[in-house]
């Protein structure tokens, strides 16, 4: 996801490759492309940072993240600055903790999923984040099953415009990943004005046929639907002023 808060520009776990997976004798095994990148990499702008929710490989793309310029600043969930130790600045943060960016308030948030990329590094975290600038605020909640975190930021008084969510992955793996209908319920319990659906229909990693997610999305919507910032992989939205 590229985003331009007000000037900021941030790059959102980057995967523009073909193919996602663990690298072999040159060769990368894991699931391909279903649909092309929306931009490629010479076509990004320059960045103020790319955050990184979690060290999943369809999140945490290496072979993305080594093309990026090496001035690039990264902002990482706890226990995965090993992952990017290349770019210029590094920081990591824990659910609660947060960095200006550019001017934008950038704050790690917790979310319900978990931060192994192998089975030997479990000691790695996990989040969303929270970017707030001249008053106004967005959610990326990374990857995520259902949960009612997000709440909280309605409790403290965060008016929390937009939330970009997941509604993909969740067949069979609800205990792990949000369904369209949650996804949903998580934007309203925030108090978000919109949503804007992601992680899914690009990878094949679960059992849902591409195209569902969505379907189900608008569905769960139902006469709200002007709530749901798009519906194409690769649109363009601008959120109101």
């Amino acid at each position: 996801m590229l985003i331009n808060f007000y000037g900021t520009w941030l790059l959102t776990d980057p995967a523009l490759r073909t193919r996602i997976g663990v690298r072999v004798g040159g060769v990368t095994l894991g699931p391909r492309r279903l649909v092309r990148p929306a931009l490629t990499l010479r076509e990004l702008p320059a960045l103020d940072a790319v955050l990184v929710s979690h060290a999943h490989m369809d999140h945490c793309d290496l072979g993305t993240l080594r093309r990026l310029p090496r001035r690039t600043r990264a902002v990482v969930q706890e226990g995965n600055g090993d992952l990017v130790r290349r770019f210029a600045r590094v920081d990591e943060l824990s659910w609660g903790e947060s960095v200006d960016v550019n001017g934008a308030r950038v704050e790690s948030v917790e979310v319900n999923h978990w931060g192994a990329r192998k089975l030997t590094d479990k000691h790695r975290g996990y989040g969303g984040f929270l970017v707030e600038k001249r008053g106004r605020a967005l959610v990326f909640g990374g990857d995520t099953a259902y949960t009612n975190a997000f709440s909280r930021l309605k409790r403290r008084g965060t008016r929390v415009e937009l939330a970009i969510l997941p509604i993909g992955a969740y067949d069979p793996y609800i205990n792990v990943h949000s369904n369209p209908e949650q996804a949903w319920q998580m934007s309203r319990e925030m108090g978000a004005e919109f949503i804007l659906p992601m992680h899914h229909s690009t990878f094949r990693l679960s059992r849902e046929p591409a195209g569902e997610p969505i379907r189900r999305m608008l569905a769960a919507a139902g006469r709200e639907r002007r709530r749901v910032a798009v519906t194409e992989i690769g649109e363009t939205w601008t959120l109101p002023e």
